[in-house]
């Protein structure tokens, strides 16, 4: 069984490993930095971007594409370490003194739960609010202006009551040709027309402008019109917003309110900040899971040396990557659902990982 109880082998094979992992961090974001900035460089010329704000939006980019690679460099990491203490036959020492192979296992596994309780929460509380800013930098500097350009969008507002409008104008936070129904028992009760819907700044609240009300009482119907009329919904302007990066922002807490209110209103998009949710869940798990595999993998020695056992990890690694974009494109075109298929990679490789862990000789 696994356990943290270290003796001074575990504790520089555990030290080792975590040097390696931050040392591999360092080299990758440094990598995904410069090739960043070559590529954003002529939009902070454009735009007369001071240095200052350049090293702000980097600060909070960092830890970004830090937790973008978390899981991929800490495979690296284990596998390297491993495969050197394998090429240099300390391995066969350790098994040769007595010690169980889980033992070599439990330091590797007690760095993969250092690392990923830091992922979980930097990813859940830290980095989404360094995220917002980010996100703005790049709404504001790097993409091309956004206008809300979807038409006939429906929503939600309460338990029975439907919003439509025909097109929306973010810039004036004008709607236009809305109507609002309401519904008693699966029957409308009421439908109500206008001309357009304008969001008003001093009352936080929308105007409706030329409208028509019909209201259905027993066997009668009540027309009403008028020029303007105050509404309250549960809808308001920012839900027109650029929504670019926008479940990357949210907190774990922010996140969950988010998904309670889209699920509310019937959102078409809930899907992307569901997938969002069940990967911050999965990632730390992933952590472990190809940080015990990369033991696994590299602890058998090769005559072809150490490079070839960076290089099978390396394969496993891409190999990871690629099943878990297509089985992400799955869920965001809705063929698969958002929790099973954030969870299969995890689930694929935890068996592959258990096989290669039973057959390999001990």
């Amino acid at each position: 069984m696994l356990n943290f109880n270290l003796n001074i082998l575990n504790k520089y094979i555990l030290k080792k490993f975590l040097k390696t992992f931050l040392f591999v961090v360092g080299i990758m974001v440094l990598v995904v930095v410069v090739i960043d900035f070559t590529e954003k460089n002529n939009k902070f010329i454009q735009n007369n971007i001071t240095k200052g704000e350049i090293l702000n939006y980097y600060f909070a980019f960092i830890p970004y594409i830090i937790s973008l690679v978390t899981p991929i460099t800490a495979f690296i990491a284990t596998v390297y370490v491993t495969a050197q203490l394998t090429m240099r036959t300390e391995i066969i020492a350790i098994l040769s003194s007595g010690k169980s192979f889980l033992s070599i296992i439990n330091s590797f596994f007690l760095g993969s739960v250092i690392i990923a309780i830091v992922s979980f929460a930097l990813n859940g509380w830290i980095i989404p609010h360094l995220n917002k800013e980010r996100v703005a930098f790049e709404v504001m500097y790097i993409k091309s202006p956004f206008y809300f350009s979807d038409k006939n969008v429906h929503f939600k507002v309460e338990e029975n009551s439907y919003l439509y409008l025909e097109r929306y104008d973010n810039n004036m936070e004008i709607g236009y040709n809305v109507t609002l129904e309401k519904f008693e028992e699966n029957t409308l009760k009421n439908k109500l027309f206008a001309r357009q819907i304008i969001w008003d700044r001093e009352t936080d609240k929308w105007k409706l402008k030329s409208w028509k009300s019909r209201e259905l009482k027993s066997n009668m119907e009540v027309i009403t019109y008028g020029l303007e009329l105050d509404t309250a919904l549960l809808v308001n302007p920012s839900d027109f917003d650029n929504n670019y990066r926008l479940s990357e922002t949210f907190t774990m807490n922010e996140l969950n309110d988010f998904i309670r209110l889209q699920n509310l209103r019937g959102a078409d998009d809930i899907d992307i900040y569901k997938i969002e949710k069940y990967i911050r869940y999965a990632q730390p798990f992933t952590v472990i899971l190809l940080v015990i595999l990369g033991v696994i993998i590299a602890s058998k020695k090769s005559r072809q040396g150490t490079g070839y056992l960076i290089v099978l990890g390396f394969s496993f690694a891409f190999a990871f990557i690629i099943f878990f974009v297509m089985s992400r494109a799955f869920a965001e075109n809705g063929s698969l659902s958002p929790l099973l298929a954030i969870w299969l990679p995890n689930l694929l490789f935890g068996l592959v990982t258990i096989y290669m862990y039973r057959i390999m000789p001990k």
